[in-house]
Formats: C-alpha cells, structure tokens, sequence
C-alpha cells in the first residue's frame, strides 16, 4: 500500500486509531484545536452502526471520494485499514515518523465478546501487539492506550486485590485489556517504549455510542417495547466527554513510562439511570423486566485495587500509578506485611460519589437521542 501523506512541517504528528471512534472522533477534534496534525487509523467495523462513523468522519472533514479518502484538512490525515495490517502499520510508522500514538482502536462490548471471541483476540491483543512493533521499530516519544475498567473481573469480595482480580477476568473482553497492560509493562522494560495506559469506564456526549445502557433504555422506550435489565443495584462510573479528553492530553504531556492514569470521577445505580429516563419519558409505570446478571456482567465496576491506590499519587482531578519496580522482599511482603495497605479501599464505582436521579436527567437531556425525539 503507497501511503501517499503530505508531511506537516514543524507540528507535532499523533497517531489516533479508533478515529471514527466516540473517543477518537472527539480526540481528533481537540488535537487538531491544540495544533497537532493527526493521522487517523480505523477499519470501520460494524460492531455498531457504520453510519454513525461515517458521519463522524465526515464531520471532522474526511469522505471518500472515488475510492479515496479525502481530507479538507491540510494537518489531518485518515488511512482506512485493519490492526492486523502489519505491513501498512510498519509502513505507516516509517513515512510519518509519529511523535505520539494514542491506541484507542478495540473491539468492545463485554457481551459481545461471548458471541464473537475471534475478534477481540485479533484486534485488542494481535492488534495492539502490532502497534506496539511499530512503536519498537520506529520510536515515539509516547504511547497512551485505552484500557478498561474490567481488567479486575469477578467481584466476589470487596475490598479488591491485585492478587486475585486480574487472574479472573469474566469476559474475553475484560481478558484482553487486562493483556493490554501486561504486554505494554513488558514491552516498555524489554524495549524502553514509553508507555501509560488509561482506565476507561461509560463516557457520554455528543456523537454517543447507541449500545450504551442510556441509549438501549431510551430506544426501548421509543420503540415501546419492555426495557431489559439485569439487576437494578448495579452501579457504574459515568464519565463526562470533555473529562475522558482531558485525561488523554494530561497521560499524553505528564506520563512517564509505566504509568496507569485513572479520572476521578461519580456514579450513578442502574436503578437511578433508569428512574431518570423515565421521569424524563413522564412514564413511572413503564414495563421493566429485570432478567438478573448475565454471564460476564459485574455489580460494581473497579478502577484501582487497594494496592494500587496505597501507591497511588493522587493529582487532584486524577490517580497516577506508577509502573511497579518493587523487588520480592520476602520479609516485607511475606512476614510482616504492609500496614498501609490496610488503611485503603479499592477505588471503585460504589464507594465514589453517586450521581442524583437530578443529576443524571441533566447528564441526559445532553446526549443525541433526546435531542432527536420531543419529549410531552
């Protein structure tokens, strides 16, 4: 493939993949604001609605035209392929001569990867496998990945552990992004790649994703159909667009090499969630139907481990953990333990601050979908 990609003179050059992305597509807006000159990677999956990325595209000024992609930018570029290219990552990587990546292409959804293992083993492991060759190969200055909040899996006891969450992811989704982070730790101490990995959760905003918990809501709704929901005391962290960027930027300028960032940010019980659409719908007695937790499903959703968070250097708006360089000290961790350990809790989506059923109709007046419908 002869990536024919004018060069930007003296700007800092960012790889995004995921570009047509909820993450990516907002990502891309603010770089090139701040200055950068973007490259964009995405295959343009139909894991959701194919449209909705197109236009995404389109709104950043990307369209194809006679089988070619065309930008209107003169500093933003987008290249159409597959992770699994290696060979058009490799050649990518040497004509740019990136100064940062930011990876936030993968294949999500925790259900649907009960459905579609294959694809997640390609594009979350092999795929980011290959970023990470091309980042060896032609070096960066950094490298910031999009990891998840489901890397500690099965929640059986709280306070959680290093020890034994991350061994028991309960989706191959959450078993990919856990090997995200192992794979980076290894790379940056094998190679000296510098690499920080960012804990996403639900982020909402303009341009949304329609598989979120809010959008299937609301589209039963519409559609007047029974909403569907598995167990209404599940809580989860909800994360504003404008935060999830300011994170990215913040690992992208501040991160060292190893580095985990996590935003501090509320939650909100599905019950709560459920309870504001229907206040906005003006239907309190609509049909629920709770069908109890589904296969690869938690009741809370967990950020950082007491471990974790007893290292933690918190920033304010943000917690770093720093890649840990600890040697085995068999006095310290076997005999006499760590009395600072006890005195944490896991940071996690229950004992945050919870969001009003006020709160969240303010946070969904905002979103696509109740712009598009007139509410009685």
């Amino acid at each position: 493939m002869n990536l024919l990609i004018q060069d930007y003179n003296d700007k800092l050059k960012v790889l995004v993949t995921g570009i047509a992305g909820f993450i990516g597509f907002h990502l891309t807006k603010r770089l090139l604001d701040e200055g950068y000159s973007v490259v964009g990677f995405d295959n343009i999956n139909d894991y959701y609605d194919v449209q909705l990325k197109l236009d995404r595209l389109k709104e950043l000024g990307i369209e194809e035209k006679d089988n070619q992609w065309i930008s209107n930018k003169s500093n933003l570029k987008f290249v159409k392929a597959d992770l699994l290219d290696k060979e058009i990552l490799l050649e990518l990587f040497e004509t740019q001569k990136f100064d940062y990546v930011v990876h936030l292409a993968a294949q999500a959804g925790v259900r649907y990867s009960l459905e579609a293992p294959q694809k997640y083993l390609d594009s979350n492991i092999t795929g980011f496998l290959n970023i990470l060759e091309c980042c060896r190969n032609y070096p960066v200055k950094h490298l910031v990945f999009a990891s998840s909040s489901s890397v500690y899996g099965l929640n059986s006891k709280i306070p959680f552990s290093i020890e034994d969450r991350t061994d028991s992811p309960i989706s191959l989704y959450a078993a990919s992004k856990k090997s995200n982070e192992l794979i980076a730790h290894t790379y940056s101490h094998l190679f000296k790649i510098p690499t920080t990995g960012l804990r996403f959760f639900t982020v909402y905003g303009p341009w949304g994703r329609p598989d979120m918990a809010m959008h299937l809501f609301t589209e039963a709704i519409i559609n007047k159909k029974p909403i569907t929901v598995t167990d209404l005391a599940m809580t989860r962290f909800l994360m504003p667009m404008n935060k999830a960027l300011e994170l990215v930027l913040f690992a992208l300028k501040n991160g060292k090499n190893g580095d985990t960032f996590v935003q501090k940010t509320s939650a909100a019980t599905i019950k709560d969630i459920l309870t504001a659409i229907l206040e906005i719908f003006k239907k309190p007695n609509y049909k629920v139907e709770i069908i109890g937790t589904r296969h690869g499903e938690k009741k809370y959703e967990s950020l950082l481990t007491r471990e974790e968070m007893a290292r933690a250097n918190d920033l304010g708006d943000y917690f770093r953990i720093s890649k840990d360089d600890r040697d085995l000290n068999y006095d310290l961790f076997f005999l006499k333990g760590n009395k600072k350990i006890s005195k944490f809790s896991d940071y996690n989506s229950d004992n945050t601050n919870q969001l009003s059923v006020t709160q969240i109709k303010k946070i969904l007046l905002t979103l696509d979908i109740f712009n598009k419908i007139k509410l009685k």
